[in-house]
């Protein structure tokens, strides 16, 4: 089944999802390609609001933001997500959680691939709106959506169905 529908259905049914990304097995590769993907569309959602900020402050140059949100989000970012994941994995380890360290990073992986069509609905209300309530409102959309696969998908990360082979 293509991603891109995968990603529709999480937001109905994360759990189901998740499970069937699990069910394919330990694959690093697919992980890292959720990761880069959601980084990158992460990243061109970010674009209309550098164009918006670019020419509302002319000092700033807007290739300058391209390049230190191009690093930001494709070179810094996949890093300090690998750090979030294993972080949240000991913590579930803690309250008795029963994943791998791969269930977690897969978990929060696949919830920002999946996060993805709200960042670039997020980064267009950015650009085009401006600081406003809805941008606020969207704001809160994209927390409450993240919050929403996230938590659902560690739920069943964390369950200790799958194990490393």
């Amino acid at each position: 089944m293509p991603v891109s529908h995968d990603i529709l259905r999480a937001y109905v049914r994360p759990r189901t999802v998740m499970k069937e990304r699990l069910s394919q097995g330990h694959r690093e590769d697919v992980a890292l390609a959720y990761l880069m993907g959601a980084c990158v569309l992460i990243f061109v959602a970010q674009w209309p609001k550098l164009r918006r900020d670019a020419y509302l402050e002319t000092s700033v140059d807007f290739q300058s933001l391209m390049a230190a949100n191009l690093m930001a989000w494709v070179i810094v970012a996949p890093l300090l997500f690998y750090g979030i994941a294993a972080t949240f994995h000991v913590m579930t380890r803690v309250f008795g959680g029963q994943g791998t360290w791969y269930t977690s990073r897969l978990a929060l992986f696949w919830s920002l691939l999946a996060l993805s069509p709200l960042m670039l609905f997020h980064g267009l209300s950015a650009g085009f709106i401006g600081p406003s309530p809805a941008l606020t409102f969207v704001s809160a959309l994209v927390v409450a959506g993240f919050v929403w696969l996230w938590g659902n998908a560690m739920i069943v990360a964390e369950k200790g169905v799958y194990r490393d082979a």
